[in-house]
């Protein structure tokens, strides 16, 4: 018996031993983790910096807070809130440009100032560090709706959408932790009773928002029934809106190409050829310098004879003629990017107009590159908020809308100016080396697609090609020649070539080879011009435009007219 109590000591400690080796075992696999998590680590943040919770997201992007005022660098209010807001480095100035006015704020400033008034709004409305801009939020807040505010130092709460959320009570003092598991750290301590917004349901947890904006988990055991509420948008601002003026019916606008004074005169003979038409923009002013002038070949007595023919004058402002004409360099980066600049040329341009009586303005700028494309767009803020106090139509010339030109932002263009035009010709241009058809019926239905996503249709004006180019390919040398629409018969009789029709393109096609050279053309003709006008009478937008006066033939203008209602 002495011999067998030691064993069975020894048995009654093993068990004992490994009754608290399984115990613990148990007890670390079913305990709740005590480990908090550092909200600075969470978030991200450090010294200055709020992390942003954008609706129920933390985004890359944060927030920063000086002198108790919070503000963020402007890539992120053009990425979030508003992408209104435009800087000049250079002349250290934010801008922001209403449909009535433009607010001015020094960097560095704490008032702004309009056309009619300044405000000092007690502190500092922005400020830089090195090239980057911010802006305090409760400035943003004069043309934004959104709601924020701040918590535990650490993080920002911003909304900008409204609609309902669902919440639940906590049901029992428990935490919010960083994942869906017990061993996760905790973020923060939930007291029974608190209300949570439930952002995602899983089988035993909950991702939830904390009211201070903190994202987590909760067991679903610790949480009621989800109830759901209606959130109250804000609505503190209301953007003045953006009167248009438009053409009592379809605008039927020709180009009336002009390469000095002199080219007035064929007024007549212009207005002669095309029958239907109501609005004649000639090509008077062109950019001629880098400090904001233009020429301008433009005369009262040409409006005053325009009118008398019951025609509106919209005058072409041009960022190249000038420069093809002189072979000076216009640096259209160097006039739009500057603030001074840019309202020089506006006012003259206002100036101008109004003196010459013109009835509308036309912008044509071509061979824009990315970079100037949050300039230029500014300048047309600008430009439209003085056409609107002048009563003067402003319209706007486009290339056919694809990814690589969407700098020029027909969307905005959409919203500030009166009419949106579309040249819906170049698929294949002048000089490009590369034979095709100036205006395929693919081509120009895709524009006018792509442009009316953006652009509401009544404000949609395509504009045709009266010509077509002839190419010559001879090895590896390519060609063309323009041939302008009332020639183009000729030319075909002249070669003795007829061309057949082509479904792809709809457009009467020809191909020959003579001697070692091959000779393509696209024809357009009044079949071309005819298919055209169906898809835009289909589409229903506001009108037509032709490049160019003096190319046309009667039966295109019948075709025209009979478009247009005129």
């Amino acid at each position: 018996m002495k011999k067998i109590v030691p064993v069975i000591v020894a048995l009654v400690l093993i068990l004992i031993i490994g009754g608290v080796g399984v115990g613990g075992m148990l007890l670390e696999k079913y305990s709740y983790s005590k480990e908090t998590e550092d909200l600075e680590e969470y978030y991200g943040v450090a010294g200055d910096r709020l992390a942003i919770v954008l609706q129920d997201e933390i985004v890359p992007e944060q927030a920063i807070r000086r002198g108790g005022v919070c503000y963020f660098d402007l890539d992120t209010v053009h990425t979030y809130f508003n992408e209104g807001f435009y800087v000049d480095l250079q002349e250290q100035l934010l801008l922001y440009t209403t449909a009535v006015d433009t607010y001015r704020v020094g960097i560095g400033s704490g008032s702004w100032q309009n056309s009619t008034e300044t405000k000092d709004l007690g502190y500092t409305i922005c400020f830089s560090e090195g090239d980057t801009v911010y802006v305090a939020a409760d400035y943003l807040k004069m043309f934004t709706n959104y709601s924020y505010e701040v918590f535990n130092d650490l993080c920002m709460q911003v909304y900008t959408e409204w609609g309902t959320r669902d919440t639940a009570e906590v049901t029992r003092d428990t935490q919010v932790r960083t994942l869906g598991g017990i061993k996760s750290p905790i973020l923060r301590q939930v007291a029974k009773g608190e209300t949570v917004e439930i952002l995602k349901q899983m089988e035993t947890w909950s991702e939830v928002k904390t009211s201070d904006s903190i994202i987590g988990y909760i067991e679903n055991k610790r949480l009621s029934e989800i109830t759901s509420e209606a959130e109250t948008p804000v609505t503190d601002y209301v953007p003045d809106e953006y009167t248009s003026l438009s053409m009592e019916g379809k605008v039927s606008l020709g180009w009336h190409s002009i390469g000095g004074v002199g080219g007035n005169d064929t007024l007549d003979a212009m207005v002669a050829e095309s029958k239907g038409m109501n609005v004649i923009a000639p090509t008077w002013f062109s950019l001629n310098d880098n400090e904001g002038n233009f020429r301008s070949f433009g005369t009262s007595q040409y409006v005053q004879q325009a009118h008398n023919y019951g025609l509106k004058v919209w005058g072409v402002w041009d960022n190249f003629n000038y420069k093809n004409e002189t072979g000076t360099n216009i640096d259209s980066y160097a006039v739009l990017s500057s603030t001074s600049k840019r309202r020089l040329l506006v006012q003259n341009m206002i100036n101008t107009s109004l003196s010459l009586g013109l009835d509308g303005i036309n912008i044509d700028f071509e061979g824009l590159t990315e970079d100037v494309g949050e300039h230029y767009i500014q300048f047309l803020r600008e430009l439209s908020v003085e056409c609107r106090k002048s009563s003067l139509v402003l319209s706007i010339d486009n290339y056919v809308p694809f990814h690589f030109n969407e700098f020029y932002r027909l969307d905005i263009q959409g919203e500030i100016a009166d009419y949106v035009i579309i040249m819906g010709y170049d698929e294949h241009w002048h000089g490009s080396k590369d034979p095709g058809s100036v205006a395929s019926i693919d081509y120009v239905s895709n524009g006018i697609n792509k442009t009316l996503e953006q652009v509401p249709a009544g404000k949609v004006v395509n504009a045709l090609p009266f010509y077509t180019i002839l190419w010559k390919t001879e090895g590896a040398e390519v060609t063309d020649e323009y041939i302008t629409l009332n020639n183009v018969a000729d030319f075909l009789q002249r070669v003795n070539i007829t061309p057949t029709w082509d479904e792809e393109t709809c457009q009467n096609y020809a191909e020959w080879q003579s001697g070692s050279t091959t000779y393509q053309i696209w024809v357009e003709d009044l079949e071309s011009l005819r298919v055209k006008l169906n898809v835009m009478s289909t589409q229903d937008i506001a009108g037509v435009a032709v490049w160019r006066l003096g190319y046309g033939t009667p039966g295109a203008w019948e075709l025209i007219r009979a478009y247009a209602g005129s």
